[in-house]
């Protein structure tokens, strides 16, 4: 069985930073390209970075780049994202999400999500 268990979220004030991390089980870790989802409340999901099966290439929307650094360590098997410079626009329920950005926002995508963890910044 597929699980992704998300951590690291909290409350924090703007211009501070967090990072999430993601623990993986039940599938080979290293075969999968991995990503980051968010979904702030009333609005549909948001893909925010993708990161491929061996850590070399990475890819970001616009609204994190430069602020945002996606991660893995395939002999943990974790997933990680470390957020800087967070402002209120980036509170959201954060979700690690096995796949590309095309799978995971597929509607059979979400089979692979895990949890999610809170993020809220606010001052």
């Amino acid at each position: 069985e597929v699980q992704l268990v998300e951590s690291g979220g909290g409350m924090v004030q703007p211009g501070g930073s967090l990072r999430l991390s993601c623990a993986a089980s039940g599938f080979t870790f290293s075969n999968y390209d991995m990503s980051w989802v968010r979904q702030a409340p009333g609005k549909g999901p948001e893909w925010i970075s993708s990161i491929d099966i061996f850590g070399r290439s990475t890819y970001y929307a616009d609204s994190v780049k430069g602020r945002f650094t996606i991660s893995r360590d395939n002999a943990k098997n974790t997933l990680d994202l470390q957020m800087n410079s967070l402002n209120p626009e980036d509170t959201a329920l954060y979700y690690c999400a096995r796949g590309i950005k095309a799978v995971v926002l597929r509607p059979s995508g979400r089979l692979y999500w895990g949890q999610g963890t809170q993020v809220t910044v606010s001052s």
